[in-house]
């Protein structure tokens, strides 16, 4: 499904429902390396742009099927001749950088590098919150990403979703993403079509009504706007399905490339991905997962998630320009978007990971204050929060594979030191929270949403 910039989505045509299209095979171009074209360059047009090969257009005729909805004026106009994206071939792309933007990629590149350092650093290599606190950087990266989608779920909620008791609609598509996040990481060395697959199949298989759809490529088209029911009017037209195999091979190989700057090669891939929008369905939180396995691939981060995505956040009109641009034959919009994104996502998340660091170092000093024993199950604990700042005995005795006896004696350490608090005032179904971790996750995400 695709999304416009106005946040109306719909169902693409098989999947399930839509219309049918009848080609026309007016292709005007087999597009190649040699298509590249500087775009027009006026007086107001600002900074140089970086050309690359503008995709291509096929005539199709599309036919319209009623979803049940459409008056008949609707649907009259519902039929008729549309274009069709051709994406290019990228596998040998060679783009001219201006000497300030290649400057600038390469600064955004090495604040995240300082950041993956700053954050072990500053919990220390051993230190046993270092896990859980690449734990949570990944899920709030899967939390920004899903906002672009419009799907937008309070810290809180998210965790509850870990321990199964949230009631948020979109806390379980958010926990896919997660899932998705993890499956890039998992699989960031060995980064080929397969591997974009896995994370797709984790991002769709528990979606209901999509499971068909997991982790294949589309059979239908797709296209971002407004209608459900036709591409006509549409503001961009994917490619016919049966070029996505080959696009996506095309894409694959690039990945392997080494000679192309990271957050370069990272943001043109993103755009090309975004371009031939593979899938049926989650082609966004997709196409962002894969800039996190190439940022961890290739080395620039080992240990954190950067929060690219919450950088994105922050400007999705920018952010779907620059898509528009790329496509139009420019690089530098989409290039210049992830510098910026980057140089976010490394300068807020050195604040995220030391106020987190700050709760944990804080609870610490509420155990010893208690004088909590040192080999009491509290401090085994207590820096798991700031990954699960939500828990309750179940979720202990999986975690830790402690007994429950253990379980609930660690969170009543925890409460009496005043680390956790209980918030449900039953006596089955207990639920704790750390209240100021998800307090700093929450001021976090808005202020993302405050831009």
């Amino acid at each position: 499904m695709l999304t416009d910039r106005n946040g109306h989505s719909h169902r693409p045509a098989g999947a399930p429902g839509g219309g049918q299209y009848a080609a026309t095979a007016r292709r005007e171009s087999e597009l190649d390396l040699a298509d590249a074209s500087t775009p027009a360059a006026g007086p107001d047009r600002g900074p140089s742009p970086c050309p690359v090969p503008a995709v291509g257009h096929e005539q199709h005729y599309w036919v319209a099927d009623n979803d049940g909805t459409a008056s008949r004026k609707t649907m009259a106009a519902s039929s008729g001749e549309y274009a069709s994206t051709v994406p290019p071939r990228i596998v040998g792309l060679v783009i001219d950088l201006p000497g300030e933007l290649a400057a600038d990629a390469e600064e955004a590149a090495a604040a995240l590098a300082r950041f993956d350092s700053h954050a072990r650093g500053r919990l220390g290599r051993d230190s046993p919150a270092l896990g859980p606190m690449s734990a949570i950087l990944l899920r709030t990266e899967s939390a920004s990403s899903s906002q672009i989608e419009n799907l937008t779920v309070g810290a809180r909620q998210l965790a509850l979703a870990e321990i199964g008791h949230s009631t948020s609609g979109h806390a379980a598509q958010v926990t896919a993403n997660v899932r998705t996040m993890e499956a890039a990481l998992r699989l960031a060395d060995h980064l080929d079509e397969q591997a974009i697959l896995a994370m797709h199949r984790e991002l769709m298989q528990s979606v209901p009504g999509w499971a068909d759809h997991a982790g294949r490529y589309r059979e239908q088209l797709v296209w971002a706007g407004s209608s459900g029911i036709t591409p006509l009017g549409a503001s961009h037209v994917g490619p016919q399905a049966e070029l996505v195999p080959e696009a996506m091979a095309d894409l694959a190989t690039y990945l392997r490339r080494e000679d192309v700057p990271i957050l370069v090669q990272a943001a043109v891939a993103h755009a090309q991905f975004e371009t031939i929008h593979p899938f049926a369905d989650g082609n966004g939180r997709t196409g962002r997962a894969l800039v996190q396995a190439i940022i961890r691939g290739k080395g620039l981060s080992i240990t954190t998630t950067p929060p690219v995505s919450a950088g994105l956040l922050i400007d999705t009109t920018g952010y779907f320009d620059a898509l528009d641009a790329y496509r139009a034959g420019d690089a530098r919009p989409i290039i210049e978007r992830f510098a910026a994104a980057s140089r976010f996502a490394a300068h807020s998340g050195v604040r995220l990971v030391d106020d987190l660091a700050t709760q944990v170092e804080a609870g610490a000093e509420a155990l010893h204050a208690v004088k909590l024993r040192p080999q009491a199950a509290g401090w085994r604990v207590l820096p798991h929060l700031v990954a699960q700042p939500v828990v309750n005995a179940r979720y202990l005795v999986e975690r830790f594979a402690m007994s429950d006896q253990t379980a609930q004696r660690a969170l009543a350490q925890l409460s009496e030191a005043g680390v956790l608090a209980e918030r449900t005032g039953l006596k089955r179904s207990r639920i704790w929270q750390h209240a100021g971790i998800l307090g700093v996750l929450d001021a976090y995400a808005a202020a993302l949403r405050r831009g």
